[in-house]
């Protein structure tokens, strides 16, 4: 990190006339530091050697090359949006009372209390870090090989768990804790000093933000088969919504990566979720269809799957859906 600063080491100066990428650069390769946290290393030869040129330099942390889920909780003073825009993807209905609501610590704990989990800016299992501008970084680890997390940030249109509630991972940086800045000291909390695993129920959350990238392995997959007609109790207008989205599904067996298929799973169990508040299907049938075509498409990720459904059923129904059209 640059000396005083949350930001990371200027790029020299043949980097800076020279665009290129990260994997190009010949700084990196020779132990230079040169493109941020694409640099970073845990070689101990190397880091003795930029202290000594520099010893000034803060410490910055590669997210995602380490394993890491950083939730970086915001205690911005910023005009609190509509209640819509809280929890993307969850309704809060106007008989929640969010008098007081007024930073990220108020949007994380909000959405523990929905899913009926302590707040992770109190998990005294893990590493946190207060920030100088009073937010705060708890960090967690995956062991999950098969799953990567993607950053956001808590004002994304596309991709965000909570208002003022940043996520830092795959592609992201973090400040370590004793790290001193212009702006104050980042300093822990508490008396844990390791991240603890990332909490299922987080995970969850994550998945269902679109936060979670498999990581799958290429295989010779053999075509495709129909979905086939399942016996169903729900009407036909039910099924007329949820078929197109089963088989969007269950056709990712035939394309191993790049698929879609977290986000394609995570749609299509929240439609469910939906069409179940609203009476229109059972709970146990939608779990059951939603299996079936995610496991058609994933089998060597059954458990990820469920976990993906569970959160998305949830989620959705907080939104009831009522087809048009007779049954």
């Amino acid at each position: 990190m640059a000396p005083r600063q949350k930001t990371p080491a200027a790029n020299c100066t043949a980097c800076r006339q020279n665009p290129h990428q990260p994997a190009n650069c010949p700084c990196i390769a020779s132990g230079g530091w040169c493109h941020g946290f694409h640099a970073a290393t845990t070689l101990p030869e190397r880091i003795d050697a930029w202290w000594a040129q520099h010893p000034h330099f803060g410490v910055g942390v590669s997210c995602g090359a380490a394993g890491l889920v950083v939730i970086d909780i915001d205690a911005h003073h910023a005009q609190v949006p509509d209640r819509s825009r809280l929890l993307p993807g969850i309704l809060i209905g106007p008989q929640v009372k969010l008098d007081g609501l007024a930073t990220g610590y108020d949007t994380l704990a909000l959405l523990a209390a929905l899913r009926r989990q302590p707040t992770p800016a109190e998990d005294e299992q893990t590493l946190r870090v207060r920030t100088p501008s009073g937010g705060m970084h708890v960090w967690y680890r995956t062991s999950d090989s098969h799953s990567r997390y993607r950053s956001s940030t808590g004002a994304s249109p596309k991709v965000a768990l909570a208002w003022q509630v940043d996520i830092r991972s795959e592609g992201g940086y973090i400040v370590a804790p004793a790290t001193r800045t212009s702006a104050g000291t980042y300093t822990p909390v508490g008396q844990t000093r390791k991240p603890a695993p990332l909490p299922e129920w987080l995970a969850q959350e994550l998945a269902r933000t679109g936060h979670m990238v498999a990581l799958e392995r290429a295989t010779n997959a053999p075509p495709v088969p129909a979905l086939r007609p399942q016996r169903r109790r729900a009407p036909k207008r039910a099924a007329r919504i949820l078929d197109p989205l089963l088989t969007q599904v269950a056709a990712c067996q035939a394309v191993p990566q790049g698929a879609g298929f977290t986000e394609k799973l995570n749609r299509a169990a929240y439609t469910a979720g939906g069409l179940v508040q609203g009476g229109h299907l059972a709970e146990n049938e939608a779990r059951q269809l939603l299996l079936d075509a995610a496991n058609c498409a994933r089998p060597q990720q059954e458990r990820r799957n469920s976990t993906i459904i569970d959160s998305a059923l949830s989620a959705g129904a907080q939104r009831p859906l009522h087809p048009k059209g007779r049954s």
